[in-house]
């Protein structure tokens, strides 16, 4: 989503009343399976790192809808996707969620159909097949996909698009970041009771912050004033100079980064500019499944995915320098305690707004002026929705 949209030079807010999406798009069942069908079969999902397939033979499943997907390392590097399904009678093939296959085949737990690792169709168990049978016939159901910076991504579309959403729309502010070169140190995982969208919304405005997130907003002072850019501010012109961090963003004076002290503990980030470093976060944004938030000497990669019309899977990854996890004085906690508590935070109030949108009177919401940024995330619905 890209700054400045909508609003003029001087002002980013919106100009007029906007409506939000109608109540019923966040708990319907049937608008749920359109959302699938149009936007989450479609779009590319980001999955996992790259390096949690580390070995040939490696395999992760994941499930995004009611569609299982596995990935694996074939014997010459490449990650590949595939359906987790089997072409003889539809079984799955693999029910663990990770692991290594060690025949250097993919063989069905139930008839035992095997699959080398490109998908194609080794061997059926049946004395005998009929003549016009052939094994070239069957390969597994390949599923696209793409590895960006170290991150997966797959598309279950026949005609994926050809870049990722973000790279796209040019909102990718995390490129002076290593991204590929990191090394995952933690991983959360939280289930919220709220549809995805309200979660997005959520992440996109920061009318909450200061009673949702006092800690943050302690930390970076324009969140206080529930505004995200300067321009926010409609007389933001007149403190426009100001070095102030409550008016030009970025995080209080003395402050290094985002954690429960505000202090890097671990190796830096070379490479950063002042304003990258002063900022403590910049963000690669790319819908509907994840967003990457940069810090001075961390990254955070927080994926969504949804559970149903009114739950979503939260998975945050604490990526670091190999040197930083190699320093046996570094206090992982001192980071990680500090995004998990922002995240719980938004997922409870998300799950909270989620209950009130079931009032039997309640249509649909209104947009205040800060809450552009929602516009652009309800513009890019409608359209992928095929509602534009």
């Amino acid at each position: 989503m890209v700054k400045k949209l909508i609003g003029d030079e001087d002002f980013a807010g919106l100009k007029s009343v906007e409506k939000t999406l109608p109540a019923e798009a966040y708990y319907d069942p049937a608008i749920y399976r359109r959302e699938l069908s149009n936007i989450w079969y479609r779009q590319w999902v980001y999955l996992c790192r790259a390096d949690a397939l580390a070995e040939q033979g490696a395999f992760r499943t994941e499930t995004i809808g009611d569609q299982s997907i596995l990935l694996l390392r074939d014997g010459e590097g490449v990650i590949r996707a595939f359906h987790n399904t089997c072409r003889h009678r539809g079984s799955r093939l693999c029910a663990e969620h990770e692991g290594r296959f060690r025949a250097r085949a993919v063989v069905c737990p139930y008839h035992q159909w095997s699959y080398d690792f490109q998908g194609n169709l080794l061997g059926t168990s049946s004395l005998s097949e009929a003549p016009d049978f052939s094994k070239e016939d069957y390969p597994l159901y390949s599923v696209a996909v793409k590895e960006w910076r170290g991150c997966v991504f797959v598309c279950l579309a026949d005609d994926p698009p050809a870049e990722l959403e973000a790279l796209r729309g040019g909102s990718d502010y995390t490129e002076s970041w290593p991204l590929a070169d990191l090394v995952t140190g933690h991983t959360w995982r939280k289930i919220v009771d709220c549809n995805w969208k309200g979660f997005w919304e959520n992440f996109n405005e920061c009318l909450h912050c200061p009673t949702v997130h006092p800690e943050l907003s302690a930390l970076v002072p324009i969140y206080k004033r529930r505004t995200i850019l300067p321009e926010d501010d409609p007389d933001w012109r007149e403190n426009e100079n100001s070095p102030d961090p409550k008016y030009r963003g970025g995080m209080r004076e003395g402050a290094e980064t985002w954690s429960m002290d505000a202090r890097i503990h671990g190796a830096r980030f070379e490479g950063l500019s002042e304003a990258e470093r002063a900022a403590g976060a910049r963000y690669y944004v790319n819908t509907p499944s994840v967003y990457i938030a940069a810090h001075p000497d961390y990254m955070r990669i927080v994926r969504l995915l949804p559970l149903g019309p009114e739950q979503t899977e939260l998975r945050a990854e604490w990526l670091f320098p190999a040197a930083t996890l190699a320093d046996p004085s570094f206090d992982m906690a001192n980071v990680v305690d500090f995004g998990t508590l922002v995240m719980e935070q938004d997922g409870d109030i998300s799950a909270l707004n989620q209950k009130g949108l079931h009032a039997l009177p309640h249509r649909h919401g209104v947009l205040m002026p800060e809450e552009h940024y929602l516009s652009l995330f309800y513009r890019w619905y409608r359209e992928a929705m095929g509602e534009e």
